[in-house]
């Protein structure tokens, strides 16, 4: 039976990226497997605004 490490250096690492689609795509362009999720901060990144958001919820 196969340790995770030899599993990891046998099949390779599946990346979970967040945000920058480029990075993902490049990864990919190197056959690595990525899963890519659309991510960006809450209210763009404007603090004020999140704290507002963070009070509604």
């Amino acid at each position: 039976m196969k340790t995770e490490l030899e599993e990891l250096l046998q099949n390779g690492p599946v990346v979970i990226n967040l945000g920058v689609r480029e990075f993902a795509e490049s990864l990919q362009g190197q056959g690595v497997e990525v899963v890519h999720v659309d991510w960006a901060p809450p209210a763009g990144g404007d603090t004020e605004m999140a704290e507002l958001l963070d009070k509604l919820l």
